[in-house]
């Protein structure tokens, strides 16, 4: 009569199957969960067991295919054992022994497992990928098979298992999300900073461009003394040259020639000075701002003046208003913005006509709606359809607007305060 198996031999065999299951379901929910950046960052500070897994990733059809055969195998065999058992121990009741082995395979080896590797998915995947390697090396053969089968189901479907590559790729919306979720691991300053940059993908030229009636340049029937104001005054470094209007351009002048300009200029010495200017260049106002900001860099230019459909001049854009509507606003531009925009004791805000409303919303958190002009001047304008006057107060959005003082029909100073049920 054959000797039944020790029931020792029989648990012990039944609980390294278990744990050997639970390696599976842990490690596949570590290796799929597993960011793929965090990985490159570990291994390049030497971590092998990270580069292992990055490569075993690169195949995810091959991964899952030991992982899964590994984890077969064990369930399958540790409810043969259970069988055994329950047949030559227990009676024979196998219902009840499967019953209690699902539920140990649930707690244990599934759900356990799995949440722990959810956990912290990175850790699961480097410590796991040494045995990982392993198995698929000794599956291949068995992986081929069934990958070949799978390969033509998928098929059916108009599906690739190479496409479980392209996972970590995020759209901007997630990566909003991942910048909001991030707490204090990013510093807010830093955190509006990138908001601001993914927020760029949608704007336009003309969403910060400065529009002609705002443009400061030198007009050549200017005398030398306003030249010579205009130049020093600037915060940029090229100004646009023009004669009557900024529709008739002669040029850029660069602040690096305006000493040779305005010696010249003040000498009435018009062919020599117009020498020295640099070709206009000029850029559509339908033009995406990161795409203008690599055709600036691409052309070795820092400013064009702005034309629509028809080339009418619209305004005027520099490199430095792009790198500002990154920075400007969070960056070291702090104390110029409070310079421009005064809060006051009654929470109103105290600039001029020529702020930009999208800066003072970034500014103080408001939410003034932006027209054509971009400018608060322009906001007035359009919705009276006149030049403001002084001493004039408007509501627009439930915001209040109170003019001040003029300056040569453009605003020079206004007060804007923010009612109880603005946006």
């Amino acid at each position: 009569m054959q000797e039944d198996p020790s029931l020792i031999f029989l648990f012990s065999t039944l609980i390294f199957l278990l744990i050997l299951s639970g390696f599976f379901s842990g490690s596949e929910t570590g290796m799929m969960a597993a960011n793929k950046i965090k990985l490159k960052n570990l291994s390049k500070k030497s971590k092998g067991s990270a580069k292992r897994a990055l490569n075993l990733l690169k195949k995810p059809d091959q991964l899952l295919s030991a992982i899964l055969v590994g984890n077969n195998f064990a369930n399958i065999l540790a409810s043969a054992i259970v069988t055994i058992i329950m047949i030559n121990y227990f009676g024979g009741n196998v219902l009840i022994g499967s019953i209690i082995l699902t539920i140990i395979i649930l707690i244990f080896s599934e759900i356990t497992p799995k949440t722990i590797a959810a956990i912290k998915p990175e850790s699961v995947a480097t410590k796991s990928s040494f045995i990982l390697n392993i198995l698929v090396y000794i599956f291949k053969p068995l992986i081929f098979f069934t990958n070949f089968l799978s390969r033509l189901i998928l098929k059916i479907f108009s599906l690739d298992a190479k496409d479980a590559n392209t996972n970590d790729n995020l759209n901007t919306e997630e990566l909003r999300t991942l910048l909001e979720e991030s707490g204090d691991l990013i510093p807010k300053q830093y955190r509006k900073m990138l908001s601001s940059v993914l927020g760029m993908e949608e704007l336009i030229v003309e969403d910060i461009m400065i529009p002609t009636a705002e443009i400061i340049g030198i007009d050549i029937n200017d005398d030398y003394e306003k030249a010579t104001n205009i130049i020093e005054s600037t915060e940029y470094t090229r100004l646009p040259v023009f004669q009557d209007s900024i529709d008739n351009m002669i040029g850029i002048l660069h602040l690096k020639d305006s000493h040779s300009f305005l010696e010249n200029y003040e000498q009435g010495n018009a062919s020599n000075f117009k020498k020295i200017l640099h070709k206009t260049y000029f850029v559509s106002q339908s033009t995406l701002l990161m795409k203008q900001l690599r055709e600036f860099l691409a052309n070795n230019e820092s400013i064009g003046l702005v034309v629509d459909e028809y080339g009418e001049i619209e305004g005027l854009i520099s490199v430095e208003d792009i790198f500002k509507e990154i920075t400007g606003k969070f960056g070291g531009d702090k104390e110029e913005l409070e310079r421009e925009f005064i809060k006051l004791k009654d929470g109103s805000i105290l600039t001029d006509g020529n702020s930009k409303i999208r800066d003072l919303n970034n500014y103080v958190n408001w939410e003034i709606p932006e027209t054509s002009s971009k400018t608060v001047n322009g906001l007035i304008t359009e919705y009276l359809d006149q030049i403001p006057q002084a001493n004039l107060c408007i509501e627009i959005d439930n915001y209040r607007f109170e003019i001040l003082e003029l300056d040569e029909n453009l605003i020079s100073k206004i007060k804007i305060k923010k009612g109880a049920n603005a946006p």
